[in-house]
């Protein structure tokens, strides 16, 4: 097995995209992942893809990552089960719609026009079956949604076929920096070395970055979805309410998902999840106060998925400040997904160039504040955080 030039742990959605940008580069790259594939919040995410509502650091980010989506064939050979069906947010209250307003003109000031104030008739023209008292939203035309799995494994078929190598069930359990090579131990006892080291381990990359001597707090969630079976078709664009958690979209299949982050359990040492049936309750009687169509649905299948979540739930993405050749990529705090096809990239400058043309100064690790520089030879085995 040739060494690589840079190895990346997690072989999730932005991992795999790392992997797919750095190979087309001619890198030898290899990805370690601890189960499979997908395995965790990449592959059971709600799938949305939007540039609605994102925190203001996000939104430059969110908006070249859009313009990605709507050509992401070209980039990994899959239209990825993308629907460009738009996003509406909607507000329950007048109040509400105030706060949305408002967060409009903030919008408007910094130069973005991608967020639209809607009335109420404008909602009901865009969402037929939404429930009377709403008194209008904001809309987003170019969001929409993908398919989880199926865009994960698109991007893993397209690393791959690239040149990339994707290791599953390999977990690591040791970080080392000796020589000026990083070099990891999994539980099966292999070793992996290269100069360069992505940490996209998702949930776990709080403890890679702790044992590679940078810590950086990272909780965790197990975001969890409600599937409802097929019916008749009544929404096109994906839903959210600007005054309680909810995501909700209809597929072609026409069953419904439900979801907006409403968390069950989970145990990072297993990668276990157990579902939180009356938080799954309160996700549907969300979705029913909005779409009273939903009284007759029944629910066929709940899932979660482990995400890793920061203190300001914001990302870190940026280069180590205490270690070389190391870059993360983790903490998407349950929206990172629709970010990927351009976190890739960020992830592929920062290893080989040290730098990257999109603004990630928000996102850099140092913003937890850090200890000193890291000796060389460090070693450390991943514990269970505590």
């Amino acid at each position: 097995m040739t060494d690589p030039d840079i190895l990346v742990v997690g072989g999730g959605l932005h991992g795999l995209s790392a992997a797919l940008h750095l190979a087309r580069t001619g890198r030898r790259v290899r990805v370690l992942e601890a189960r499979q594939v997908a395995a965790q919040a990449s592959g059971y995410s709600a799938g949305g893809v939007r540039t609605l509502g994102r925190h203001i650091a996000e939104v430059p980010l969110a908006l070249e990552a859009i313009a990605r989506w709507h050509r992401i064939a070209d980039l990994v050979g899959d239209g990825c089960g993308f629907h460009a069906a738009g996003q509406v947010r909607v507000a329950e209250t007048q109040a509400e719609l105030a706060r949305l307003s408002e967060r409009v003109a903030r919008l408007r000031v910094e130069g973005w026009a991608h967020e639209e104030l809607a009335d109420a008739a404008t909602v009901r023209r865009l969402l037929p079956a939404v429930a009377p008292h709403v008194v209008g939203g904001i809309v987003t035309r170019r969001d929409g949604f993908a398919a989880p799995l199926r865009t994960t494994l698109a991007f893993a078929r397209a690393a791959r076929a690239a040149g990339a190598e994707i290791a599953e069930d390999a977990r690591v359990t040791t970080v080392e920096r000796r020589a000026g090579l990083w070099q990891l131990r999994t539980r099966e006892g292999e070793l992996h070395a290269a100069p360069l080291l992505l940490n996209a381990a998702g949930a776990w990359g709080g403890r890679i970055a702790r044992a590679a001597g940078e810590p950086i707090p990272l909780g965790f969630n197990a975001f969890q979805m409600l599937l409802t079976d097929a019916l008749p078709p009544f929404l096109a664009p994906v839903v959210g309410a600007a005054g309680r958690p909810l995501s909700f979209k209809q597929s072609e299949t026409g069953h419904v998902m439900i979801g907006g982050g409403h968390k069950g359990h989970a145990d990072l040492d297993t990668g276990d999840v157990r579902l939180d049936v009356p938080r799954l309750a309160y996700s549907a009687r969300t979705a029913l106060d909005l779409f009273p169509i939903l009284r007759d649905a029944r629910i066929v299948h709940a899932w979660a998925g482990i995400e890793g979540v920061t203190p300001d739930e914001l990302p870190v993405i940026g280069r180590s400040a205490v270690a070389d050749g190391l870059v993360h990529a983790f903490g998407f705090s349950g929206h990172g997904f629709a970010l990927a096809p351009l976190v890739g990239e960020i992830a592929a400058d920062l290893l080989l160039d040290g730098v990257s043309r999109h603004p990630i100064a928000a996102f850099g690790p140092a913003r937890f504040g850090q200890p000193g520089a890291v000796s060389e030879t460090r070693s450390a085995l991943l514990q269970p955080a505590g």
